[in-house]
């Protein structure tokens, strides 16, 4: 298999006076409080150059070169770029040479006040040379708060003083976006004139992505226009925003016209109002005008430059909370995201959104693309520099002895299988099964192990028959993963500790995978229990791949797994196989496959588990509608999937909303009802009347008592108020009011003596919140039925006597009828009838 890992770079040649990357970030944050050291790192597209912008105590810049060992042997002397001021540094950027050939790009530095200077890294003079000072900003007193280069031009978001006469919102936007050309040519760097994007917007973090920019808002700021909801992509070329959201409804307004960023979000401002976005945790350019968002619900996005939000990959619940860490950083390579929290390095697919690897990290580390090598992912840390490669696939050529000890251990699973079928209590052993001559199923399985391990696949007749071919054939998947299992096994043996991780999550796959496609025994289920106590976390992603677990954007889950692999996870419980939890934990008992996912689940993505729940449910035959017994009793062998499923919760009511999604996945009145009462405990009213809503319509029995239920809770307390115009809704066809008059005096709750004719604080129910729904069930009582009208109910008046008219009279009158329906030919027949 290939495996992906984490490697140290070790041939970018020697560094600067000798020191490396430790002693560099220990010397530039020597002076500074914050954990936060990799926020403020940067590096150039080439991957030699390592900035370190230094804010406290005193403002400066720190670089740290890589460059070849020959050229350190032709000039000792080097010059580093180390700036020191009073002015604060906002960034630094590269700007590309406009003739390749030209070397290598110019570095900018902005200082806040506006002030830019260009420096270029020359190696023929042994380090960096100061070309020119230029200023940004037209006004001395602005200040520049985020710098981004995008194809030739400079953007930066600019801060411009406050007037006097201003109020707290036009304080919050008091900033503009500028932009300006510039141009790098032989004697030096050419700016253009400063031209005004957007005005009057917030706070702005520029972010450079192909030939778009985006606008990201800062979050540290609060604005009572609630513009920190959205984020604009901007085309500096065409001049043209986008409104954007974090939310499912993205692109919210396009305009290629306005340059005031009120005017720009004033349509907006209702939907504002109606929308939580989630927060923006981190952020990062893709380069092609995409841009990939981390939000503070643990899902990893791309935003597509034609305005589609793309959910790719939805991180472990309380993820980001658990890291504590604000250095998180995430790129694409060739499809490949790779995404830092903390000190996990998670490996994505972004295609399918699988998780392809989980790296755990000494230190924190920022991501970084070098244009030199974009496809691999590569990583800055303290310790070093480091690159994602790919371990050659394991060889599936086994030595002799490992040959011999497979073809044992053939013998050895078969007297395991026959002992268990023996009547004699003679112990049966791998000798006495050789020279029995009886058994000849394991001798001829050892045979053909033998034969295939030996590559003797000739296609001559004499060696080989047809049917000898098609066995082989049929076959060849099996003895494939027998061997390459055994390989493991044995290279594990000899494996350094760097690869023995890669080695063990290969073999946990491939137990698993085996345990679960044929028919699994207690022995099974017990070494499966075992698998997954001691290695959990393989267990879960070998869960992932065997099942082929996929979360959608919209958070749905999906499998691909067989229906016979769901038909052994679905096993009822044996009654060998005994099972409790108490508190999360599992005791030493052998739990059943179900309960083994459920736990693994539970304890990696907790969210999964309501949806594993849904697609177990569908596998099984459906929700269990068809058995809504009430008197039935619930056995080890019919105990429904949603119990069996919340066995792995804790017993201390932490987890109690994830408590409610299960009981109300199951569908069935008990667990429905028991869902509503943990909600009405909780007091979470909104999500009564929604569930009241839902289920209702399902049974009418349901219907009675969920609707039972609520009228008790109003009869108790107002929190109801604002849903009895729902509830009375709900009310069932055969409550009458004397029913409903019952469940209201029966709950009303007990009055105080002190308390008058009328309730001081309001809490008592009243007759005028009850009247709609008296008056409702009365018309209906009093109405009459319309089942059967036209039965019950007969004319006041007779129904008149037809006309009577004389015998002759009719006669002709029906030969003048028949005459005019009838043709010529049959007229004269009707008549020779009539006569």
């Amino acid at each position: 298999m290939t495996r992906l890992a984490l490697e140290q770079v070790t041939d970018f040649g020697d560094f600067t006076k000798g020191k490396d990357l430790k002693e560099f970030f220990k010397q530039a944050y020597s002076n500074i409080s914050s954990q936060n050291c990799l926020s403020d790192v940067r590096l150039s597209p080439d991957g030699r150059h390592i900035h370190v912008i230094v804010r406290q105590p005193k403002s400066g810049l720190m670089t740290h070169d890589k460059y070849q060992r020959a050229h350190l042997m032709q000039c000792q002397k080097h010059v580093e770029l180390v700036l020191t001021g009073n002015v604060p540094i906002v960034d630094v950027i590269y700007i590309p040479q406009s003739k390749p050939e030209d070397g290598a790009s110019v570095l900018g530095v902005i200082f806040e006040n506006g002030r830019v200077e260009f420096w270029k890294f020359l190696e023929c003079r042994s380090g960096w040379h100061l070309l020119q000072t230029v200023d940004l900003c037209k006004s001395p007193r602005a200040k520049v708060i985020s710098v981004c280069m995008c194809q030739n031009f400079i953007i930066w978001c600019e801060e411009r003083p406050p007037s006097e006469n201003s109020n707290s919102v036009s304080s919050n936007l008091r900033f503009c976006i500028c932009k300006k050309t510039v141009e790098v040519n032989e004697g030096g760097v050419s700016l253009g004139n400063v031209k005004i994007a957007l005005h009057n917007n917030p706070r702005f973090t520029t972010i450079s992505s192909g030939d778009l920019v985006y606008l990201l808002p800062d979050m540290r700021e609060n604005s009572s226009m609630g513009v920190s909801k959205v984020f604009l992509a901007w085309s500096p070329e065409h001049d043209s925003f986008k409104v954007h959201s974090a939310c499912s409804c993205t692109l919210m307004k396009s305009s290629s016209k306005e340059s005031d960023f009120k005017r720009l979000v004033t349509d907006c401002i209702g939907l504002l109002s109606t929308i939580d976005p989630p927060d923006i945790c981190g952020f990062s350019s893709t380069g092609c005008g995409d841009l990939l968002l981390l939000l503070s619900t643990g899902w990893v996005c791309i935003m597509k430059r034609d305005s589609c939000l793309r959910n790719i990959y939805k991180l472990p619940d309380n993820c980001l909370s658990a890291s504590g860490s604000q250095n998180n950083s995430l790129n694409i390579y060739n499809e490949i995201l790779a995404l830092t929290i903390g000190r996990t390095l998670f490996l994505i697919d972004t295609k399918c959104g699988l998780e392809l690897e989980r790296i755990s990290l000494k230190t924190e580390g920022l991501l970084f693309v070098n244009t030199l090598d974009s496809h691999s992912p590569q990583m800055l840390s303290e310790t070093g520099l480091f690159v994602v490669t790919q371990n050659p696939k394991i060889s599936s050529t086994l030595s002799e002895d490992s040959s011999a000890l497979l073809v044992e251990a053939v013998f050895e699973e078969a007297c395991k299988y026959y002992q268990q079928r023996s009547l004699s209590s003679t112990q049966l052993t791998v000798e006495k099964l050789k020279k029995g001559g009886m058994f000849q199923a394991p001798i001829s399985l050892a045979a053909i192990l033998r034969d295939y391990l030996s590559n003797q696949k000739t296609k001559t007749g004499e060696k080989h028959s047809t049917g000898q071919e098609r066995l082989m054939s049929s076959l060849e998947s099996e003895l494939r993963s027998l061997v390459l299992l055994e390989d493991i096994k044995t290279s594990m043996v000899t494996a350094s500790e760097k690869d023995l991780d890669n080695y063990c999550e290969s073999l946990v796959q491939q137990e698993i995978c085996r345990l679960l496609s044929g028919e699994l025994e207690r022995e099974n289920l017990q070494y499966l229990n075992g698998i997954f106590h001691l290695f959990p976390t393989y267990s879960w992603h070998a869960i992932q791949v065997v099942l082929h677990l996929r979360c959608s954007g919209e958070g749905l889950l999906s499998s691909k797994a067989p229906a016979d692999l769901w038909k052994i996870i679905l096993s009822p419980v044996q009654p060998t196989a005994n099972f409790a939890h108490c508190n999360g934990q599992q005791k030493h008992t052998v739990v059943p496959v179900f309960e083994l996912l459920c736990h693994s689940i539970f304890k990696f993505q907790p969210s999964w588990l309501p949806r594993f729940l849904e697609l177990a449910q569908q596998q099984s035959g459906g929700s269990s509608k068809s058995s809504w017994g009430y008197g039935m009793k619930e056995s080890s062998e019919s105990m429904p999937l949603y119990k069996r499923a919340m066995t792995v919760l804790p017993c201390n009511g932490t987890y109690q909303q994830l408590e409610v999604e299960l009981l109300l996945c199951s569908e069935r009145p008990k667990a429905i009802m028991q869902a509503l009462r943990i909600l009405i405990k909780q007091g979470q009213w909104v999500q009564v009347a929604q569930v009241a809503e839902r289920f209702c319509r399902q049974s009418p029995l349901l219907n009675k008592e969920i609707f039972s239920a609520l009228l008790c809770e109003v009869s108790q307390h107002r929190d109801l108020d604002p849903y009895l115009d729902l509830l009375w809704t709900l009310c069932p066809e055969d409550m009458t009011v004397t029913s409903i008059l019952n469940i209201v005096l029966k709950n009303l709750p007990d009055s105080t003596q002190n308390s008058g004719p009328f309730e001081a604080h309001g809490s008592q129910v009243t007759i005028g919140l009850l009247k709609p729904l008296l008056r409702k069930v009365l018309q209906r009582e009093t109405k009459p039925s319309q089942r059967y009208a036209d039965i019950l109910q007969s004319p006041t008046v007779p129904p008149l006597t037809p006309p009577r008219q004389p015998k002759g009279l009719f006669r002709d009158a029906e030969q003048k009828e028949t005459k005019q329906r009838t043709s010529s030919g049959s007229q004269a027949t009707c008549q020779a009838r009539l006569v």
